[in-house]
């Protein structure tokens, strides 16, 4: 079964260190630089990322060598060849247009650039942007149609066909509550839009050495304010102070996701929403899921904080 077992978890993260070198992690993940610690709710594939992968690379494949109407035709068969169990592929092109879905066909032909999740994620942007630069990883909530449709977290990768269109599948974390509660989003927006009208009104540099006082006026409570230039230069991360001034355009988290770079993204549109697997102070480090609010400050760079789930 292709949803991972949380149950398990332990025991995987431990094998998930031993065997880094054969997954996604690199020298620019949070395993090396952020001392990642064992055990917490954090989403985290092995052999699964791997068969996601190679579902959607035998697609593309498909859509390479046939024509692009049989393709499609396929591809939006709920019976077809490329429907396995958790496993789908849909098809998109680069302006947001639906033009492939098994289980969505009231979808095709329809712009979904401004769709969201329900935590507010503009999913489809996030899954353009990293099928734009050739294939990457994101995560979003999605109808599951293997649990009766029901909402459910789950990592997509997308791999661009050619630069017309391009092709996505993912994986279900069933057990992993991405939910936000309403109530902590509206007030993680609120203290995201405080630091912000602080940064216009102080200038960078007086608003960065407060963002960077581990007790300043916006770290406390397990929240603080992290910024970021638009090459991925780290302006703010209080309490991780080694990393200042490092370029982390490329760092990722455990399951391979470009976090940094999909938060410069998001706050080029000026503000929004992004998921990652993140160190949380509350647990000794530990990684767990985290929902995060950027925003733009000045067209130059970019600040935010962020939320974890509570299982």
């Amino acid at each position: 079964m292709l949803v991972l077992d949380m149950n398990n978890w332990n025991i995987l993260f431990v094998l998930i260190l031993l065997l880094s070198g054969a997954i996604f992690v690199t020298p620019s993940t949070l395993a090396e630089d952020e001392s990642i610690g064992k055990a917490d709710p954090s989403p985290s594939a092995t052999a699964d990322v791997t068969e996601l992968v190679s579902f959607v690379q035998s697609a593309v494949a498909y859509a390479q060598e046939n024509e692009r109407d049989m393709a499609l035709k396929e591809f939006s068969n709920k019976t077809g060849s490329f429907v396995d169990g958790n496993l789908y592929i849909y098809a998109y092109d680069f302006n947001g247009t639906n033009i492939g879905h098994p289980f969505k066909s009231d979808w095709i032909g329809k712009s979904k650039l401004n769709e969201t999740d329900s935590n507010g994620v503009f999913y489809i942007r996030d899954l353009i942007n990293v099928s734009r630069d050739g294939e990457g990883f994101t995560y979003f909530i999605f109808p599951n149609p293997a649990h009766d449709n029901r909402d459910e977290f789950k990592i997509g990768y997308a791999m661009k066909v050619n630069d017309d269109w391009w092709l996505g599948s993912g994986l279900y974390f069933s057990d992993i509550s991405a939910s936000f509660d309403q109530v902590e989003r509206e007030d993680l927006v609120a203290f995201v839009e405080e630091a912000r009208k602080f940064a216009r009104e102080n200038g960078k540099e007086r608003s960065l050495e407060v963002f960077n006082d581990p007790v300043g006026d916006f770290t406390g409570d397990g929240r603080y304010i992290f910024a970021y230039d638009y090459e991925g230069l780290t302006l703010a991360l209080p309490n991780q102070p080694e990393l200042i001034g490092t370029t982390r355009i490329d760092a990722q988290d455990t399951n391979g996701v470009d976090f940094v770079q999909h938060a410069i993204d998001t706050a080029k549109m000026g503000n929004g929403f992004v998921y990652y697997v993140y160190p949380d102070l509350s647990r000794n480090m530990s990684p767990a899921l985290k929902l995060s609010y950027v925003v733009d400050v000045d067209g130059t760079w970019f600040l935010g904080s962020g939320i974890y789930s509570s299982v």
